[in-house]
């Protein structure tokens, strides 16, 4: 049961939840509330879920913005501007807003699960002045590792939990640009590029790309992501990078490596603002790609862009 009213600061909590009817009872409980308030209610959750909550909460639904996570939050980079362009819409002069976010579910990669984490550890850096909010992440303790959710328990500030709530054990400070990525497990095919070489980088990757059956138009994307990384490179890391490009686990994936150093922990995560150039290139990778990795450090930053080949398209 929803014990609390609306909170008066942002209220990031994970919900334990054990099957379906209990997912659906709390979170449908939580929306009503919600709109009961007056409060704009978005939910993100996986496209199955979506259509169970808008079935259960009937005409309420028609008060709620549902979105797709699967979709919007597919690479979980892109997760946070989702929730920031909610939050700028509907907080003006102390409103208070609800949402559902649903970003981890059974059937996510390694990789994408590690992103999940690392975006739920900085929703608490981008939103934690903001008041007035509450973001209810609910997460399956039965089809997700245990690590999985441990872990989740130490990136929301409180935890709903058998029907309590409660304030969690500290939240674990996270830097989220922080560690190695591993080395590409087959054959890559690398160019070293300057502003001059950045050509023939660009159809190095196209090359692999369409090799491995990705369709055309997601080609131009990530040869579109790729420059856009490499940009980065000649303006902030040195004026010379290295790009490599390699096929996994029916995926196209791209990397592209320089001597500069990112500082700011949400670059790329959030809309960049009208006035401002800084960001962009990120921004815009983030939202090309099926999965981005982003690690930067004193040795220098990394870009890793995956692109998925739809499973009828795949080469060799």
């Amino acid at each position: 049961m929803v014990a609390l009213g609306s909170p008066t600061r942002f209220r990031h909590e994970a919900l334990l939840y054990r099957g379906e009817p209990e997912y659906v009872g709390v979170v449908q409980e939580f929306v009503r509330a919600g709109v009961a308030g007056g409060e704009p209610v978005l939910v993100a959750v996986p496209g199955r879920r979506l259509d169970l909550l808008r079935r259960v909460l009937g005409a309420v639904g028609e008060r709620v913005r549902f979105v797709d996570m699967t979709g919007v939050g597919r690479n979980p980079g892109r997760i946070i501007s989702v929730w920031y362009e909610f939050v700028r819409e509907h907080t003006a002069g102390g409103r208070r807003v609800r949402g559902v976010g649903e970003p981890v579910w059974p059937g996510r990669s390694p990789e994408e699960l590690v992103e999940c984490q690392r975006s739920e550890a900085l929703v608490n850096v981008a939103f934690g002045l903001v008041p007035a909010w509450w973001l209810l992440c609910p997460y399956d303790v039965v089809g997700l590792p245990a690590g999985v959710v441990s872990r989740a328990c130490r990136h929301h500030p409180f935890v709903w939990r058998d029907g309590a709530h409660r304030a969690g054990g500290g939240v674990e400070v996270v830097d989220p640009l922080a560690g190695a990525l591993p080395e590409p497990p087959g054959v890559a095919v690398g160019v070293a590029f300057t502003a001059s070489e950045l050509r023939r980088a660009r159809h190095t990757v196209a090359r692999v790309a369409r090799e491995a059956g990705l369709p055309p138009a997601r080609v131009d994307d990530l040869v579109l992501a790729m420059g856009e990384a490499a940009a980065n490179s000649l303006r902030h890391g040195g004026g010379r990078g290295l790009v490599r490009v390699w096929r996994h686990r029916g995926s196209v994936v791209c990397e592209v490596r320089d001597a500069g150093r990112i500082l700011d922990p949400l670059v790329g995560r959030l809309p960049p603002e009208p006035h401002r150039y800084s960001g962009r290139g990120l921004w815009l990778v983030h939202h090309l790609c099926d999965l981005v990795q982003v690690r930067s450090g004193p040795a220098g930053t990394v870009v890793r862009m995956r692109m998925e080949v739809p499973e009828r398209g795949r080469m060799g």
